[in-house]
């Protein structure tokens, strides 16, 4: 089994992430040799439940899986390749691999999450739509969670501008859910990519949707919260938005209308209440001229590139550094260290302790 098989593997086993994979890597060379070792020895490292589940792991689930996504037209893109998008490598416990229906672009670094409730007011959709047209035409893509309600009106109204957008799912890419959504779904691949870190076959279950809002968060520069009830699961994102260092806004509504609890909620502790899609902009420091523009020329990352490891490396000593630091160093962009250390981390060169620092193994 190569590394890529392997941590296509670890991620078809349900608890094991990118967190647990970094305790294994200071053991294991590779992700592949993970696999070759004995039960003894994984559960000593990893405990018994998820030792004895990697040492009995079934080859014939993988290839399943593979088949399946390949049936489906999916992309499986693991944490090691290039296409993994740049904001998801640095937030904690980010997914070992995502299946992806259409296509990520350079561009959806430069993205904004919006959700809200699935029984929305006329006010909360129409106020949705709006925004996610107007985002888009300062060509920030669109995060959402394919859920009734302001999710479904944030993705349509990015697809009516002619922008892109991104759905995150709380399934496998077989089981798209809501069923009735399967078509704007579809025409989201076709101009953005519909994302799940759930295997091919994984049903929507309940426990999925909260790991589902963190990787909407994760995805986006800030999160806006156009409208929410009280228990409303776009609240959970605006959480694992200020947990992954990311702006939240919130749109107010009316003192007495239930749906507007959560979102006026959130601006009494300390949410930027906005009114006009240059509120965002303004708290994200952008303008029209700094977004990306549709015809520039892709730019991505390549992680074969010997010269950036090296020099990155020599950054990093017996004496632990900061995330930060290495950032004040290299000026590379936090989106290009993340990935130059995940390398590192595969190779066994280096590996990460509390508060993201590192140091040579």
């Amino acid at each position: 089994m190569n590394d890529r098989q392997a941590l296509i593997s670890l991620n078809l086993i349900s608890q094991i992430g990118s967190v647990r994979l970094s305790v294994l890597l200071e053991s294991f060379r590779t992700p592949g040799e993970i696999f070759q070792a004995k039960r003894k020895d994984l559960i000593a490292i990893i405990g018994e439940h998820l030792g004895s589940k990697i040492a009995d792991f079934n080859r014939q689930e993988l290839d399943e899986d593979l088949t399946l996504a390949q049936k489906f037209g999916a992309k499986v893109i693991t944490i090691a390749d290039p296409e993994y998008p740049q904001n998801l490598l640095q937030i904690p416990g980010a997914p070992l691999v995502l299946y992806c229906w259409g296509e990520f672009c350079p561009e959806d670094n430069l993205s904004l999450g919006i959700v809200g409730s699935r029984q929305a007011s006329f006010y909360g959709l129409s106020s949705t739509e709006k925004f996610a047209v107007e985002l888009v035409q300062k060509n920030l893509t669109i995060v959402s969670g394919l859920a009734r309600g302001i999710d479904t009106c944030a993705h349509r109204g990015a697809l009516k501008a002619g922008g892109r957008t991104l759905a995150v799912i709380g399934s496998g890419l077989s089981n798209i859910y809501p069923p009735e959504n399967e078509n704007l779904a579809k025409a989201i691949a076709e101009s953005g990519a519909v994302i799940s870190e759930f295997p091919m076959r994984a049903l929507p279950l309940p426990n999925n949707f909260p790991r589902r809002n963190r990787l909407i968060s994760g995805l986006s520069l800030g999160v806006l919260v156009t409208e929410a009830a009280r228990n409303s699961g776009a609240l959970i994102t605006a959480d694992f938005a200020l947990e992954q260092g990311r702006e939240v806004f919130a749109l107010p509504g009316r003192i007495d209308a239930l749906q507007s609890w959560g979102t006026n909620a959130l601006i009494k502790q300390g949410a930027k209440l906005v009114t006009c899609v240059e509120d965002i902009l303004e708290e994200l420091n952008f303008s029209a001229s700094f977004a990306v523009k549709k015809n520039q020329p892709e730019v991505t990352l390549d992680l074969q590139d010997n010269k950036k490891q090296t020099a990155l490396f020599d950054y990093i000593q017996k004496e632990a550094i900061s995330f930060d630091d290495l950032m004040q160093k290299t000026t590379w962009g936090a989106g290009k260290i993340s990935q130059s250390i995940l390398k590192l981390q595969l190779q066994n060169l280096i590996k990460e302790l509390p508060g993201k620092h590192f140091i040579r193994n």
